[in-house]
């Protein structure tokens, strides 16, 4: 795995867990959520951009994944206790508060830590990741979003989904990391293919879509930090009509769409992600 030279490794203690992290940079913080089937590696094109423009950014393995931890059960992977983890980590690395960049999974997650550890977050940064309100409005009363969730349902299953993405050595996996996904050479495609061959890494990752639907997480919230909300609009899973109306739950809203990108913007738009989320920054980051 090529990765920039500058870029360092290190573990913390968060909420119970030992979640490992790749940082550059020095100044304000800013946390970087992945997504999946992901790991911190989601965010090599983001990680030099905002050293170099003089902030400390920090990309976790969110817990089960790669490096971090891996807590048995399906409980351990509720969404509560996932901003829990982040909210622990910004303290464990010496901040008080945070920007919070989220993408997928890792928006989800980020999200609920500005509705419910509002304290430690100075601003919010989404990419394609719907709040969950919108979401749910979504999955009500649109089909074309049914269908495209189809999947969702089907990793509700036990050990089923786990065989199917095993199977034939990982070629479904492999699928879905190159055609419209975050791999896009074959050294790319065995970075990600490594940080799923560890024991259980498959089933921690399986398990953040078994938690949503099985624990009841606390109830949204408007969120006041201020909010940028990037969407590549040719996303194949997520529909854009899952951004619109956002601004009921978050007033400080920005928006901003990348007509060419898929559902990793982060990476099909590096470029243009960066520059948006730079600009945003200048005004908004924590000090």
């Amino acid at each position: 795995m090529h990765i920039h030279p500058e870029m360092t490794h290190g573990y913390a203690q968060a909420n119970g867990v030992r979640l490992h992290y790749v940082e550059q940079g020095s100044g304000p913080l800013v946390i970087l959520l992945h997504g999946f089937p992901d790991f911190w590696y989601s965010w090599r094109d983001q990680l030099p951009a905002l050293a170099a423009a003089g902030y400390r950014a920090v990309a976790p393995d969110l817990r089960g994944y790669n490096e971090s931890e891996r807590p048995l059960g399906i409980e351990a992977y509720s969404i509560d206790v996932l901003a829990a983890d982040v909210a622990a980590l910004i303290h464990a690395l010496g901040a008080e508060r945070a920007t919070v960049v989220g993408h997928d999974w890792g928006g989800l997650v980020a999200w609920h830590v500005a509705m419910h550890h509002p304290e430690v977050v100075s601003s919010l940064v989404i990419m394609n990741a719907p709040h969950p309100l919108a979401f749910r409005r979504e999955l009500k009363g649109n089909w074309a979003q049914k269908r495209r969730s189809w999947y969702i349902g089907f990793f509700q299953l036990p050990w089923l989904p786990e065989a199917m993405l095993a199977m034939g050595n990982r070629w479904l996996l492999r699928r879905v990391l190159r055609r419209g996904g975050p791999a896009h050479n074959d050294a790319e495609l065995d970075a990600y293919l490594a940080a799923f061959a560890g024991q259980g890494a498959m089933t921690a990752a399986l398990n953040y879509y078994r938690a949503l639907f099985r624990i009841r997480s606390k109830r949204p919230v408007t969120i006041q930090a201020p909010t940028l909300l990037i969407w590549g609009l040719r996303d194949r899973f997520l529909l854009p009509a899952l951004a619109e109306g956002t601004e009921a739950w978050v007033p400080k809203l920005e928006r901003h769409e990348e007509p060419r990108a898929r559902h990793w913007v982060q990476h099909d738009a590096a470029a243009s992600v960066n520059a948006q989320l730079l600009a945003f920054l200048s005004h908004h980051a924590a000090t």
